[in-house]
Order: C-alpha cells, then sequence, then structure tokens
C-alpha cells in the first residue's frame, strides 16, 4: 500500500512528466537501426534511403527549434523512421497522422513522408522535433500549457509545417465568422481542447493557433522569450502569462482578433491555394 502511495505522490509532483506509466511507453522499441550516416535516426531495415532524406533535413530543423525556443535540446533528439505502415501503427496509435511524438516522447514519422507527402518532411519534422524538444524539458503533452499554444508554437517554429494545408486567409474568414479558439478554456489532465472544441478542423486550428503565438512574439519579442523559458522550466502556463503581462491571455490577445474583425482585407498573406489529400499532421 505504501509503495502505491509513493507512485501517485510521485506522479503528483512530475505531471506529465511521468510518462512511462503510459501503455505506449511501455512497448519496446526494437525495429529500428541507426542510420550509418547519422546515429540520431533510426531507421525499419531497408528503409535506409528514407532515413538519409531525414538525416539531410535534421540539422536546419534543429537549428529552427533551438532558435524558435530559446534553449538547446536537453538531450540530443532521436528520430524513428517507418517506411511501412504496420511499423507505424505499431507505436502511434491516433490514425492517420504523417509523424508524432507518442507519451514517452519518442519522435516517430510515417511511410507518409516517403511517398505522397513527400514535399512534407521538412516542416512536419521541424514540427514534431519542437514538441520532442518542449516534452524533453515539461513531459508529453502537459496539461497547464494551453494546446492551442503548444501546437500554434510547434506550427509557428515550423513555418506552417502542420497547417499547410488550409491558408492564413482561410482562418481570418473563420474568425470573422465566430470560428475562432477560445483562450479562456481551460485544458486538465483528462480534457484537452483541440480543434473541434472550436468547430475548426485540424489545419485551421493549427494554422489560428500559430497567427495568435506569431502575434505575441511580433508585439513584443523579449516579453514571449520570457514566457517561452518559463514554460520550459515548467511554469503554469496562465500564472507566467499574468506574471509577464498582467493580463490573462484572452485580454492580452483580443487585440489580435479585434484587429482581425476590423480588417477590410485580411494583413497576413495567403500561403496558396490549399492542397488535395492530406493526412492530418
Amino acid at each position: 500500500m505504501r509503495r502505491w502511495i509513493l507512485v501517485a505522490v510521485l506522479a503528483g509532483l512530475q505531471g506529465c512528466a511521468l510518462t512511462v506509466s503510459h501503455p505506449r511507453a511501455l512497448k519496446p522499441i526494437d525495429s529500428f537501426e541507426p542510420l550509418a550516416s547519422d546515429p540520431r535516426v533510426w531507421v525499419e531495415p531497408g528503409y535506409e534511403a528514407y532515413g538519409a532524406r531525414v538525416a539531410e533535413a535534421l540539422p536546419a530543423a534543429i537549428v529552427k527549434v533551438e532558435t524558435s525556443h530559446y534553449l538547446p535540446f536537453a538531450q540530443p533528439p532521436r528520430v524513428y523512421v517507418c517506411g511501412t505502415d504496420a511499423c507505424f501503427k505499431r507505436y502511434v496509435l491516433t490514425p492517420r497522422l504523417s509523424a508524432a511524438v507518442v507519451p514517452d516522447n519518442r519522435l516517430i514519422l510515417s511511410p507518409n513522408l516517403n511517398g505522397s507527402e513527400k514535399h512534407r518532411l521538412p516542416a512536419l519534422l521541424t514540427h514534431e522535433l519542437a514538441h520532442l524538444h518542449l516534452g524533453q524539458r515539461i513531459g508529453h503533452y502537459h496539461s497547464t500549457l494551453p494546446v492551442w499554444f503548444h501546437e500554434g508554437w510547434a506550427t509557428l517554429t515550423a513555418d506552417g509545417g502542420g497547417a499547410d494545408y488550409t491558408t492564413d486567409a482561410k482562418v481570418l474568414e473563420a474568425i470573422r465568422a465566430g470560428r475562432r479558439v477560445n483562450l479562456t478554456a481551460r485544458d486538465t489532465p483528462y480534457k484537452r481542447h483541440r480543434a473541434q472544441a472550436f468547430n475548426l478542423n485540424t489545419f485551421e486550428f493549427y494554422r489560428q493557433s500559430m497567427l495568435l503565438v506569431g502575434w505575441l512574439r511580433e508585439q513584443d519579442e523579449a516579453r514571449f522569450r520570457q514566457l517561452a523559458l518559463a514554460v520550459q522550466d515548467n511554469a503554469d502556463f496562465e500564472i507566467a502569462f499574468w506574471n509577464l503581462y498582467g493580463e490573462a491571455p484572452a485580454t492580452r490577445l483580443a487585440g489580435f482578433f479585434d484587429g482581425i474583425q476590423t480588417q477590410a482585407e485580411p494583413a497576413i498573406n495567403d500561403n496558396g491555394p490549399i492542397q488535395a489529400a492530406p493526412a492530418k499532421p
């Protein structure tokens, strides 16, 4: 009995960082081999050419993430490359993803990025590395960090990667129509407010979140840097935001939404036509 009490106490202290309690974290990752040219990239045997493409994109992606997060990776990143659907489904339970960081902070790429979505590899690699970078410091999807900030920051870091099947213009239309992220919604360990909670699809949610985070950074990068560092030091997002900005996120970011509502034309450039047949990021 005492042992289980101790486990519960430790879990409470570490929050979502205690990821080995998740069933997926207990699955051994034994179907990969390190790429000879870059031991940070582990590949499903037979797909070394795919792994080589990942290794080529990795250095630039790491620079983007460390620059955006104002800190180096806490540990050298490792990327697992699945060349087959069977491999990817073994470790990633959510369907239709092209890349994922699973609960024990394993970054896994799907065969989609070696096939129909080759063009998305650099951007999605950067997006997921941003999640891995944060996960190394505070655990996988910490409940005190709202999903809109978590995904918006990663998408911003990846220059829109993860939200590349919609455009700024489409998202601004959605905002004017009242389909916007509710910044007063608070996540809990048992409930996360994702795209569907705001009547948005995944790509619209990621891009709207990216614009919100980007607006915060553009308004005052010095203060945004302090917020980013506080979050990575495991501070509660809401408390850190109040300490730095003197008001709630919804109050501060009302300026972003008000600006969109009063614009006759989008101030942010369109990103081209929506592409066909995506997998979710």
